[in-house]
């Protein structure tokens, strides 16, 4: 299933500069796991050491964090959009 990615700033250097890419997939899981593959590095930026999401890196698919959903195991849908978002903190 195709998806929309939209990359943040900071990590489209991975991505040749672009600031959307398709991926594909039928979970969250799945999406990032072609993501790591057509764009290697991304996968370093994203999980830590554990082998889970970083904690300042928020997902979204279709506008909703994964988070409340199922995670990684959130299921997808051609056409649904995931946004890598970087937490942003200070005062």
């Amino acid at each position: 299933m195709a998806v929309k990615v939209r990359v943040p700033v900071p990590l489209q250097s991975l991505t040749q500069g672009k600031q959307e890419v398709q991926v594909n997939g039928a979970t969250l899981r799945e999406l990032l796991i072609d993501l790591e593959g057509q764009f290697p590095g991304m996968r370093e930026r994203l999980y830590n050491e554990q082998g889970g999401l970083r904690r300042f890196v928020n997902v979204y698919l279709n506008d909703e964090d994964v988070r409340f959903l199922q995670g990684e195991e959130t299921p997808v849908s051609d056409g649904d959009e995931v946004s890598i978002i970087p937490a942003i903190a200070g005062g």
